[in-house]
This record gives C-alpha cells, sequence and structure tokens, in this order.
C-alpha cells in the first residue's frame, strides 16, 4: 500500500518529493554515497578535534582538553621570553636618569622603540598618531612647550599630568575667565582680543588693539609677559608664534579671554610606572620638537 502512494516521475521512473514549482516535479535523488561519507567523515573528525584540541572558545581560555595543548600558553611563553630577552636594557633604564639616557646609544634606542609603541597604545587618541595634535591638543613635533620641552620636563608632564586632579604634583594652571566672572566686559575683551593678534602680526583693529596694550598690561602680562612670549613655568602660551591652541580667529580668541577652555592630560606614573613614562619622554622628545 505503501509503494501505491509515492509519486514516481513518469519520464525518469524517479521518485519525486512532492513539490511542484510551475509544474516542475523536484525528483528525489539520493545524495551521492561518496558525498555522505565525506560529510560523516567530516562530523567524526570535528569530534575528535574538538576532543583532543582546544576549539571552544570560554571566558578566560578554552575547553580542556586530553592534548593539554594551549596556543594562549605558548603566546605567554613568547611574551615572557620578549620580556626575559629586554629585562638587562629594562632595569639600565630603571636605574639611569631620564637625562642620561641618551648617553647610551642601544639604551635610547630601546626607549625609543617603546616610547613609539606605547604612545600609539596611549597618547595617539588625543595628540595623533604622528603626534601633529590638534585643536586643543599640542602638536609634539615643533618646539612650543607650554611646560618646556627638555627631556626632564616633559618626563614631569608625562609622570604628573595636567590638571589631573588625582595627582597632587600636576601642572596646574587656569586662566581667569575674564568675560563669564565679569572681570571685563565684551568691550574690553574684543579689545585685548585685537591687542593679542598684534603680536603675531595677524590682522586686526588697530584702534581696538591700542585699548587693549593697557588692558593686556593690567590682566595678562603677570602670565603671558610683557612681550607676549609666554611662561613655561606657568603652562602659559607664547601669543607671538604662529601656534595656537583652540584656533586664532577674533572669535576664537574673544571666546577664550572669556571662558576659557582648560585641557587635561592623565598623569601616567601611576598606570605604567617609571620605565614606560621615562620610554615616552624619550621618544617624545626624540620627535624634533624637544629642546
Amino acid at each position: 500500500m505503501g509503494d501505491s502512494k509515492k509519486n514516481i516521475d513518469e519520464i525518469s521512473g524517479v521518485e519525486t518529493t512532492g513539490h511542484s514549482w510551475d509544474g516542475i516535479q523536484e525528483l528525489n535523488n539520493p545524495l551521492p554515497r561518496w558525498w555522505l561519507w565525506t560529510f560523516y567523515g567530516c562530523i567524526a573528525f570535528a569530534i575528535g578535534y574538538a576532543i583532543y584540541s582546544p576549539s571552544i572558545p570560554l571566558i578566560n581560555g578554552a575547553t580542556q582538553v586530553i592534548s593539554g595543548y594551549s596556543r594562549r600558553a605558548d603566546v605567554a611563553a613568547e611574551l615572557q621570553a620578549a620580556i626575559d630577552a629586554n629585562s638587562d636594557l629594562v632595569a639600565q633604564l630603571a636605574a639611569t636618569d631620564v637625562a642620561d639616557i641618551s648617553k647610551n646609544a642601544d639604551l635610547e634606542r630601546f626607549a625609543i622603540a617603546g616610547g613609539a609603541s606605547s604612545f600609539k597604545v596611549y597618547c595617539s587618541q588625543c595628540h595623533g598618531s604622528g603626534a601633529q595634535g590638534g585643536p586643543g591638543y599640542p602638536n609634539l613635533n615643533d618646539d612650543a612647550w607650554l611646560w618646556g620641552g627638555s627631556i626632564d620636563q616633559i618626563y614631569t608632564t608625562l609622570a604628573h599630568g595636567v590638571r589631573y586632579q588625582q595627582d597632587e604634583d600636576t601642572r596646574l594652571s587656569e586662566m581667569p575667565a575674564f568675560g563669564r566672572d565679569g572681570i571685563l566686559d565684551a568691550t574690553q575683551i574684543k579689545e585685548v582680543a585685537n591687542y593679542v593678534r598684534s603680536f603675531s602680526g595677524l590682522d586686526h583693529d588697530a584702534a581696538l588693539a591700542k585699548e587693549g596694550a593697557s588692558i593686556f598690561a593690567d590682566n595678562c602680562v603677570a602670565c603671558h609677559g610683557e612681550d607676549a612670549k609666554g611662561n613655561k613655568d606657568l603652562g602659559a602660551p607664547n601669543l607671538s608664534d604662529a601656534v595656537w591652541l583652540y584656533g586664532s580667529t577674533t572669535d576664537e580668541i574673544v571666546s577664550q579671554i572669556r571662558n576659557p577652555k582648560h585641557g587635561v592630560m592623565p598623569a601616567w606614573m601611576g598606570r605604567l610606572g617609571d620605565v614606560e613614562v621615562k620610554k615616552l619622554a624619550v621618544y617624545v622628545h626624540s620627535l624634533g620638537g624637544g629642546e
């Protein structure tokens, strides 16, 4: 009775699946025997592989298997071998004052290579992959340094950060909000902004700049100096060059005087340690702008 229910294709004499598309019947041809055995073999191999080798990832590793093999262990061993190979240089870095590292060519090369790697991980997000900086983030390739560009000064800035409240030795200075706090009115701010632009030869309103000179003397000289060349002990920028961290247009300068932006850089000593901070300091100093 079962055979009588089968739907047989009249032309080929092969049983059909009962499916039809636009009058075309699907033949129920069995899979080739070689294909089935290959498929079953793959399943058997997969099961054997999962039992013998770590193939199923877990949160902190992979499945424990009879071979005992671990790629993670291999990587850890390779990393440890690299650490051991460089242990002498690391010890020398730890014992050498950052200013004296350049006296040892091998040590300096090691520090620059390590610093370049650390820079990509920890610093490039703000300063750029080429350390060229951007709006609000200093260019580390030039010789305009807010807190000084000597190797010792760079090391201190990296170690303790800038306006980083968690470090009691952080670099700290803040420009008053002359407009927000009512120290200067809008007209005075525009006048001193034009005077500031005159230091670096930018287009400015001479009449407004003339009025701004006395305002600058009363409110800005203490930090930026009479010649507006800044003060690295205070982190006060040079206003007479072409480097402008927050923009050089009149509106941008007015905005900075009215309600200044204050950048923050983390203190890296606690996170990276003395040796890595030395590497970073040597690398940054080597970029060409170090004093």
